[in-house]
């Protein structure tokens, strides 16, 4: 029988992540606060943010009404492409930290490659690189890098990035950047990774099915005494990867973690690895999405 054992991650920096983090993208501000403390006092140990979200105050605040010592959480947050480049990137530092009030973010990574003014993201790294070197943070990485971004960044900076995020899920497993981070000693971080984003609406339309709903993925739930997104939960962190569902319910919150008790056979994580489609329910991260990223990001 597999074990059900699941250990920290450790990032090829050697700072340890736990498997699992609470994600609070589209968290409305005024339930993040509650959402963040809820998941600290079950025992998450992680929790997911970006200046995008509008919400790193309230993680921040959820945080402090928690209780859990500050030392025990790993903060991460993410840099809007707005932002990129050397001054702004600092400035975006400084803005996440004053919203979430700390001294020190854990994990800064950049939320998208955009491709089309690179020059501007790879500066921005080199930022997190410095930043890195200070202590300012713990750990650096990006997301939304497929391995063509990869390859652009790695052939200018000095620091390979500590973890990649992506879309990830049954439904859209992304073999190809699984295996360019491997080969990079990347950590893959998955959102959505019990497949929310495939029945929020999008380019599919009618065609859209949400992997929550799956009768392979249910099979499997009721063979273990699972909900499926245990099952896909599980499915994640059994093969190595970070994942960070989202939920401001608190019964969800408790039933995502409830997570290491069971264990999927060899067999069945296969299965599930068979249901990718390889299209993708999230943006293009290769679309110019100018507007959107042209985004002015808050002061603190």
């Amino acid at each position: 029988m597999p074990t059900t054992t699941i250990d920290d991650l450790i990032l090829n920096n050697g700072v340890t992540l736990p498997p699992i983090g609470l994600g609070v993208f589209q968290s409305p501000p005024a339930e993040t606060s509650a959402a963040v403390a809820t998941a600290l006092e079950l025992g998450y140990r992680h929790v997911d943010t970006a200046a995008a979200y509008a919400n790193e105050r309230e993680v921040g605040e959820g945080i402090r009404a928690s209780g859990v010592a500050r030392d025990d959480i790993i903060i991460e947050t993410k840099v809007w492409p707005s932002d990129y480049g050397r001054d702004e990137t600092r400035h975006a530092f400084d803005k996440a930290a004053a919203k979430l009030g700390v001294d020190r973010i854990d994990v800064l990574i950049l939320h998208q490659p955009a491709p089309a003014g690179f020059d501007r993201t790879v500066a921005a790294y080199l930022v997190l690189q410095q930043l890195l070197a200070d202590g300012a943070v713990r750990a650096i990485g990006v997301s939304n890098f497929m391995p063509q971004h990869l390859d652009r960044l790695l052939a200018e900076v000095d620091v390979v990035p500590q973890l990649n995020q992506v879309e990830l899920h049954p439904y859209f497993a992304q073999p190809e950047v699984q295996a360019a981070d491997a080969r990079h000693g990347i950590l893959t971080q998955a959102w959505s990774p019990i497949g929310g984003i495939t029945f929020y609406p999008g380019p599919w339309g009618d065609d859209r099915r949400s992997v929550l709903a799956d009768p392979t993925i249910a099979e499997i739930a009721a063979a273990h005494g699972k909900s499926p997104a245990q099952v896909m939960l599980r499915w994640g962190m059994q093969q190595g990867r970070s994942v960070i569902p989202k939920s401001t319910n608190p019964a969800r919150i408790a039933e995502n973690l409830a997570v290491f008790d069971f264990a999927l056979s060899a067999d069945e994580l296969a299965t599930i690895d068979a249901l990718d489609t390889g299209r993708r329910s999230g943006p293009d991260p290769d679309s110019a999405r100018t507007d959107l990223f042209d985004r002015v990001i808050p002061e603190a």
